[in-house]
């Protein structure tokens, strides 16, 4: 369920206001609360950053006609998988499950991304992939990586400037952790230069809910 905006008393009664009398100045607003333009000025910009209101130079203000829902899926559709991506954790395809086990326990990761000696995208490992291998006696240093891991194509990845609720799907379809943020070479050969993981996700949301994407 979708957490609304919400708004104080004064808040809802200026929106009335312009809703029923719009285009309208502040000074207008302030004289039929019985308030001064200083001390609704706070209200009126908190309404306008918020998308509540439109206020137009030597015009007045205008209602958009949207609600707090309506403006807070807006504001959701705006934000970008680079908005809110963080470093990306990556060993050679070469390495060992071994020292993959302590790049991630060091990092404190859940997925690292493969990467060939070109430094291009060939897989990712997951926790459960490590675990999977770390079953039975196998000598983990004689073991590498590109044995175990989640190969290309089959990585789900996207790219800097997809919306980051079309990642968060992504995430919740292949039930994953994180995604690798790639910067395309050719059609088939991806540079990774960043990640998005379900953290990421939580922190855009808690920061939207709490109004401080603007």
């Amino acid at each position: 369920m979708v957490r609304t905006i919400e708004l104080s008393r004064r808040q809802q009664k200026i929106i009335q206001i312009v809703k029923d009398n719009g285009p309208i100045t502040g000074e207008h607003i302030a004289d039929q609360l019985d308030l001064t333009r200083a001390t609704l000025r706070p209200d009126l910009a908190i309404l306008t950053m918020a998308g509540f209101l439109e206020a137009r130079p030597r015009v007045g203000y205008f209602y958009t006609g949207k609600n707090g829902s309506q403006l807070l899926t807006e504001k959701i559709k705006k934000i970008t998988a680079n908005d809110y991506q963080s470093m990306p954790v990556i060993v050679n395809e070469e390495a060992s499950v071994y020292d993959a086990i302590c790049t991630m326990f060091l990092e404190d990761v859940g997925t690292l991304f493969v990467v060939d000696s070109q430094s291009l995208l060939v897989g990712v490992l997951s926790r459960k992939d490590l675990l999977r291998a770390s079953l039975g006696q196998q000598d983990l240093n004689q073991i590498p990586v590109n044995i175990i891991m989640t190969r290309m194509p089959n990585v789900a990845m996207c790219e800097k400037d997809d919306l980051l609720i079309d990642v968060a799907n992504k995430i919740i379809e292949k039930q994953i952790d994180a995604v690798p943020i790639v910067k395309p070479i050719t059609d088939t050969q991806f540079e990774v230069v960043g990640r998005v993981t379900k953290t990421n996700i939580t922190k855009a949301f808690i920061d939207l809910v709490n109004d401080e994407i603007v």
